[in-house]
């Protein structure tokens, strides 16, 4: 079937031109995704484990006001203590007695943080002490010079954890003990006079 095309009705034909709008650029609309940022920040910070900081456990003794203090001040045996000076070099030096004492001879062993160093010894003194006042009395007090590094200090109390030693202490080198190993001499096992 042919279809009429009907005309303008006035004779002349004029040109339609369709009429285009104005290009807009395209755009994002980025609030929902900042909202997102920010739930998947919040959702990370609680859901996380901190890394737990790395230190020591060390017992320290209670608190004691002045009436426990006059009660506290018993008198402890000298051979009860071991005295353990971290000197240079990664040498350690121990001894028992008073080093103030001028005229006790004082046996000063020399070991160091080898395989049958220290831990051997502090056993063995351990042993010695503990036959003789019973178990659980051995004190430890550990002196550094200035001469030893801070890592020998960390290694010395890493040993008392390892051997369970749960009574020790950490104490200021004396002068006397400074010049009873000589500054940090090379002896093995030195004998010295006071």
């Amino acid at each position: 079937m042919a279809a009429a095309v009907g005309g303008d009705g006035g004779g002349h034909k004029k040109s339609k031109k369709k009429k285009k709008g104005k290009k807009h650029s395209t755009t994002i609309d980025m609030t929902p995704m900042v909202d997102l940022g920010f739930l998947l920040l919040t959702f990370f910070v609680l859901t996380t484990t901190m890394s737990t900081p790395k230190s020591m456990p060390i017992a320290l003794p209670e608190k004691l006001n002045e009436e426990e203090k006059e009660k506290e001040t018993d008198k402890i045996a000298e051979s009860k203590v071991l005295h353990i000076l971290l000197g240079p070099e990664d040498k350690i030096y121990l001894y028992q007695g008073v080093a103030a004492d001028k005229e006790e001879v004082i046996d000063i062993k020399t070991t160091n943080y080898g395989k049958d160093g220290i831990r051997k010894r502090l056993l063995e003194y351990r042993g010695t002490i503990e036959a003789q006042h019973g178990k659980g009395e051995s004190i430890f007090l550990i002196k550094a010079m200035e001469t030893s590094r801070y890592k020998n200090l960390v290694d010395m109390l890493d040993e008392m954890n390892i051997i369970q030693q749960k009574k020790y202490a950490l104490v200021d080198i004396s002068p006397e003990e400074v010049d009873l190993i000589g500054g940090g001499s090379e002896a093995s096992t030195a004998t010295a006079s006071r």
